[in-house]
C-alpha cells in the first residue's frame, strides 16, 4: 500500500480523498492556487505545495507542476479527483512513465472512453445499446445543418471531449443547429482544448440514468447499481438518488451487464460510470463512459455500503477487489442534492464571495464511514469564512440523505436543507426545496426535461410551495415575543417606562415594490414554560416549544407537538428591525409591530430605488471578457452587449431595448462586481 498520496485537485474532492487516505493510514499532499491558498483542503492535507495562479489553465491543468509536486514530495500516487485532468489520458500516461500510480483507469482505457466518437464505435463493437447519430467529427456549421437535417430534429450537439454540460447543445430547427454548433466548438475548445463536435439523436422525455462500475487489475469487474441523474438544469446535475424509482430490476441488470461488458472491453480498471439514455418505454442507450470517481458517488456509497474512493486506492496498489457481484448490496435510499452558489431568483447567475456564514446540518454520516448510515452527510471544500472565488465551479456542497425508503429520504432532505445555513453567497437552497416538494418529484414522474418544463419562465419566490403560510407568520410572532420577554427582564430599567411585551402583535410582511400586507396575530404564553407560546392567526393556532439560543440563525422546536427546523435573522438590507424566517425553501421578510406601531408603519412613504433602465448592469462578479459596443452605436433589443465569465461559464449580456450608446463604463479584462454598470444608454 502506498504510504503518500498526492491528490491532483481542489474543493470538496480533494478533502473526500484525504478524509478516506486518512483512515488508511496514508499520508496526502494538496496542491493549490492562488485562489485557494487558505481553502479547507490545503488544511486538511499532511503536505501542500503551490502550483500557479487562480485560472484553472495556470494551476491545475499543469502537469508538469503536478509531477514535479510529486516528486518534491515523495508521492508514491496521485488521484486526479473529477474535473480539470481526471480523464486526461496523456496526463495518466506521463505519470505512469514518471514511476507514479495514477489512481485510476490505465491511459489507454481513458482514451478509448474519453473520446466520444470513438467510445460510441466500442460500445457497439461490446454490444452496447447505442443511439442514432453521425459519430464524426464535423467540420463545418453547414454540414452540422445538413446532418441534423438527415437525423431528423430535435439533435444534441456535443463536443467530442465535453462534460459537465459544456460543449452540448439540443437543436429544434436549422437556426439552432449552426448556432449550437458553433458555440459548442468555442465551448470545448476553451473548456478542452479539443474543439471536434459531433451529432446524435436527442431522445425525447429520456432519463439520464449511469450504472456504477469497479475493475481491478486481475480482470474482474462489478457494477454497483444505478444512480438516476434526471433532474438537471441546462445538462447539469442538481439532484441524483440512488436507486431509480424508474427502472424495473431486469432493465437494472440489462444495464449492468452491458456496462460490465463496456468496462471489460477496455480493459477498465478503477471505479468508472457508464450513462444511459433511457426512454419511457425503459428502452436504453450508450451515452458515454466517465472513467473517474463521479460528483454523485456518495449515493452509491450509501445504498451498498462501499467507500469508493478506498476501493480506488486498492485497486490502483494492486489488489483484487474484495466482492463479487453477488455481494453487491442495495440497502435503502439515497439523495444527494448539489449546493451551488448561485442565485435561483437571478436566472441562477453564480454568486461568489466570502462565506460570511456556513454552518451546515448536523451530519450524522461521514466521509469515508460505511458503518454509520441512515442520515445526513455533507461534502464541502469550503469552510466558516471561506472564499467562493469566480474561477472554479460554483459547488459550495454536496448534501446526502440516506433514507429507509424514498419518501423518508425525501423528508430527511427537506428537514436538512432547512438547516443549511449559507450567509454571503446567494445559494440554490430554495430552487431544492421547491423541487423535493414538487408532486411529480415525489412521485418519481420526471425525465431530464422537467426543470425547464415546470420553470419554462424562470423560478420566482411564489414557485416555492409551502404546506403553510402562515406558519411563517406565526414563527415570526413567537421569536419577536421571545425578544421582548428578554429585553423586558432587563434590570435597571427607568421606573413607569419599562418595556412590556403584550400580547396583541401585527405582522407586517414586506414585499417588492413597497408593498406590505398587515396580519393580526395574538401570542400568549403556553404550559408556563420558557420558549413556548401559542399564536393565534384567525381561527389557527401555533403552539410553539424552541430553546433555541436567540440570535442563532437556526431554530429547532416543536410546533403542535411535530418537530420542525427553521432559519431566524434579525435584520435585513431593507430593514434593520426586520426579522427574516425562512422555511422549506420559502423566505418571509417580516416586521412585528405593535397595532399602534403597525398604524404608524402603513403611513410611512415608499423611498422607490432609482432608475436604472439606461444601463447596462453586470447581474454578477465576474471578469468582462468581451465588450460589442461603442459609444455612439445604435443598438437594437435583443442585441449582443458584452460578455461575463464566471465559475467557467460565459454569460452574454443582451440590450433590452433599443437605443444609443453613450458611454461604455468598464474595459475588457476588468472584474466586475454585482451591479455595476458596463455600458449607459442615452
Amino acid at each position: 500500500m502506498f504510504k503518500k498520496i498526492l491528490i491532483a485537485n481542489r474543493g470538496e474532492i480533494a478533502c473526500r480523498v484525504i478524509t478516506t487516505a486518512r483512515k488508511m493510514g496514508i499520508q496526502t499532499v494538496a496542491v493549490y492556487s492562488d485562489a485557494d491558498k487558505d481553502a479547507r483542503h490545503v488544511d486538511l492535507a499532511d503536505e501542500a505545495v503551490h502550483i500557479g495562479a487562480a485560472p484553472s489553465r495556470e494551476s491545475y491543468l499543469q502537469a508538469d507542476k503536478i509531477i514535479a509536486a510529486c516528486k518534491a514530495t515523495g508521492a508514491q500516487a496521485v488521484h486526479p479527483g473529477y474535473g480539470f485532468l481526471s480523464e486526461n489520458a496523456e496526463f495518466a500516461k506521463r505519470v505512469e512513465e514518471e514511476g507514479i500510480v495514477f489512481i485510476g483507469p490505465k491511459h489507454h482505457s481513458i482514451a478509448a472512453m474519453g473520446d466520444k466518437i470513438a467510445s460510441k464505435k466500442l460500445a457497439a463493437a461490446a454490444g452496447v445499446n447505442c443511439i442514432p447519430g453521425v459519430n464524426d467529427a464535423i467540420e463545418t456549421a453547414e454540414r452540422a445543418v445538413q446532418i441534423a437535417q438527415g437525423i431528423g430534429y430535435p439533435v444534441m450537439i456535443k463536443a467530442s471531449a465535453g462534460g459537465g454540460g459544456k460543449g452540448l447543445r439540443v437543436a429544434y430547427n436549422d437556426k439552432e443547429a449552426l448556432e449550437g454548433f458553433t458555440s459548442c466548438r468555442n465551448e470545448a475548445r476553451n473548456s478542452f482544448g479539443d474543439d471536434r463536435v459531433f451529432i446524435e439523436k436527442f431522445v425525447e422525455e429520456p432519463r439520464h440514468i449511469e450504472i456504477q462500475l469497479l475493475g481491478d487489475s486481475h480482470g474482474n469487474v462489478v457494477y454497483l447499481n444505478e444512480r438516476e441523474c434526471s433532474i438537471q438544469r441546462r445538462h447539469q446535475k442538481v439532484i441524483e438518488e440512488a436507486p431509480s424509482p424508474f427502472i424495473s430490476d431486469a432493465t437494472r441488470k440489462a444495464m449492468g451487464e452491458q456496462a460490465v461488458a463496456l468496462a471489460k472491453a477496455v480493459q477498465y480498471q478503477s471505479a468508472g460510470t457508464v450513462e444511459f439514455v433511457v426512454g419511457k418505454d425503459q428502452s436504453f442507450y450508450f451515452l458515454e463512459m466517465n472513467t473517474r470517481l463521479q460528483v454523485e458517488h456518495p449515493v452509491t456509497e450509501c445504498i451498498t455500503g462501499l467507500d469508493l474512493v478506498e476501493l480506488m486506492i486498492r485497486v490502483a496498489a494492486g489488489e483484487k477487489l474484495p466482492l463479487v457481484q453477488a455481494d453487491v448490496q442495495r440497502n435503502g435510499w439515497a439523495i444527494e442534492c448539489r449546493i451551488n452558489a448561485e442565485d435561483p431568483f437571478r436566472n441562477f447567475l453564480p454568486s461568489t464571495g466570502r462565506l460570511v456564514r456556513f454552518q451546515p446540518p448536523k451530519e450524522t454520516m461521514f466521509q469515508a464511514n460505511t458503518q454509520d448510515l441512515y442520515g445526513v452527510r455533507v461534502d464541502t471544500g469550503v469552510q466558516d469564512g471561506g472564499e467562493i472565488p469566480m474561477y472554479y465551479d460554483s459547488m459550495i456542497a454536496k448534501l446526502i440523505v440516506h433514507g429507509t425508503d424514498r419518501l423518508d429520504a425525501i423528508a430527511k432532505m427537506r428537514e436538512a436543507l432547512n438547516g443549511f445555513v449559507i450567509r454571503g453567497v446567494s445559494s440554490n437552497i430554495p430552487f431544492q426545496a421547491a423541487l423535493l416538494a414538487h408532486p411529480k418529484f415525489v412521485a418519481g414522474d420526471f425525465n431530464t426535461g422537467f426543470i425547464a418544463e415546470q420553470y419554462a419562465s424562470g423560478f420566482r419566490a411564489e414557485d416555492v410551495p409551502h404546506a403553510d403560510p402562515d406558519f411563517l407568520l406565526a414563527l415570526a410572532a413567537f421569536v419577536h415575543r421571545r425578544y421582548r420577554d428578554r429585553a423586558s427582564g432587563i434590570h435597571g430599567q427607568v421606573v413607569g417606562h419599562e418595556v412590556e411585551v403584550g400580547e396583541d402583535f401585527t405582522v407586517v410582511a414586506l414585499g417588492a415594490g413597497g408593498q406590505a400586507v398587515h396580519t393580526q396575530v395574538r401570542v400568549q404564553d403556553f404550559e408556563g414554560k420558557t420558549g413556548s407560546s401559542a399564536v393565534s392567526i384567525g381561527a389557527s393556532s401555533y403552539k410553539f416549544c424552541s430553546n433555541a439560543r436567540l440570535g442563532s440563525p437556526r431554530i429547532h422546536g416543536t410546533c403542535n407537538g411535530q418537530p420542525f427546523t427553521a432559519q431566524v435573522e434579525r435584520g435585513t438590507l431593507r430593514n434593520p428591525l426586520a426579522l427574516r424566517i425562512a422555511h422549506d425553501g420559502r423566505q418571509l421578510d417580516a416586521l412585528v409591530l405593535s397595532p399602534r406601531a403597525a398604524a404608524l408603519h402603513a403611513l410611512m412613504p415608499y423611498k422607490a430605488p432609482p432608475d436604472m433602465s439606461r444601463f447596462v448592469l453586470s447581474p454578477m462578479p465576474g471578469l468582462l471578457v468581451d465588450v460589442a459596443v461603442q459609444p455612439g452605436q445604435k443598438v437594437q433589443a435583443g442585441e449582443r452587449v458584452a460578455v461575463i465569465e464566471a465559475m467557467k461559464m460565459e454569460n452574454v449580456l443582451f440590450a433590452a431595448a433599443d437605443g444609443v450608446v453613450e458611454e461604455v463604463l468598464a474595459a475588457k479584462g476588468e472584474s466586475l462586481s454585482v451591479d455595476q454598470p458596463i455600458v449607459r444608454f442615452e
